[in-house]
């Protein structure tokens, strides 16, 4: 028989806070979590369900008496068109139906709210990973985590660092497309609205930018979360040096820089590893495509009327 998900309920306290006596790890990873061990809980998870109308996620779960055989947490990315998972948790590595049946749980309601994408990220060796492409999930980038120690690392800002205006969406879109290979912008950003859609936050984000000629030709986004720092940038080679050298200055008062560097953008791993950056973690992002509800058309008989002069 295959195992069915639902929405939490108060009833599944038990097998939340006691599920087998173990603790499973969250296979996901969010952009807004890199650099630490911080994990939703699944007890945390379900209490932001109830409370879905201020947190904006929703979560699903599938369990066996008292037992939790697996869960799932998904919230919005940039917009209500794009949603990522931020938990999932299989506690059954031998019964596939267990993550098939959350994933299209998390699928369909993502699709009855208007979402046309949902994103994942999981770490390269995670045997997840072989999964959920089972699951109608697509690989389409892979990412390496890089860390410094801000206090062995260069603080000069660069003078040609602007913050972002609103004026800069579309040029940052361009830069997009200048960037980022057309395999990769396929699924994540084929239109502005689906690459808007797709943007990840980082917490509470600045935005910086740099003009090259009269383009845009970098992007920086950065936050803070107590001692570390996070960062990601798009742009032209000819200001790649500069987007880290603004990165490391503006998070100076943090202990440790962070950031996920893409596979597509060999030329930024290697600036950070000249810097001193050190290499961690691989993750590889996956995407789906949601099935929207549509109405059919209702015939509606004509209605003829005839006028005699």
């Amino acid at each position: 028989m295959t195992p069915t998900a639902r929405t939490v309920l108060p009833t599944d306290l038990p097998a939340l806070v006691t599920y087998d006596g173990r603790v499973y790890a969250n296979e996901a990873m969010t952009l807004d979590r890199v650099g630490t061990d911080d994990s939703p809980h699944p007890l945390e998870a379900a209490l932001e369900q109830w409370f879905s109308f201020a947190t904006g996620r929703h979560t699903w779960i599938s369990v066996k008496g008292a037992r939790l055989r697996g869960l799932a947490s998904a919230r919005k990315r940039g917009s209500k068109l794009a949603w990522e998972i931020e938990c999932l948790i299989d506690a059954e590595d031998d019964d596939g139906g267990v993550l098939l049946s959350l994933l299209d749980q998390v699928t369909e309601a993502a699709g009855k709210s208007g979402a046309l994408k949902i994103f994942l990220r999981l770490p390269s060796d995670s045997d997840a990973v072989e999964g959920v492409m089972r699951c109608g999930f697509t690989t389409y980038r892979r990412e390496r985590v890089y860390r410094i120690a801000t206090a062995d690392a260069t603080r000069d800002e660069p003078a040609a660092l602007r913050r972002r205006a609103k004026a800069d969406a579309y040029p940052l879109f361009q830069l997009y497309n200048h960037t980022v290979p057309e395999d990769v912008r396929r699924i994540e950003g084929a239109t502005l609205a689906d690459w808007t859609a797709a943007q990840e936050t980082l917490g509470k984000t600045a935005q910086y930018v740099i003009d090259h000629g009269e383009r845009v030709g970098g992007w920086l986004r950065l936050a803070g979360d107590g001692d570390i720092g996070r960062f990601d940038l798009i742009g032209v080679p000819e200001v790649a040096d500069d987007l880290i050298d603004g990165a490391l200055a503006k998070l100076a008062n943090r202990e440790w820089a962070y950031t996920l560097a893409p596979e597509h953008m060999p030329g930024v791993e290697s600036r950070l590893q000249e810097r001193g950056f050190e290499a961690g973690e691989a993750y590889t992002v996956l995407s789906r495509r949601t099935v929207r509800t549509v109405k059919a058309p209702k015939a509606v008989p004509a209605l003829v009327r005839t006028t005699f002069g």
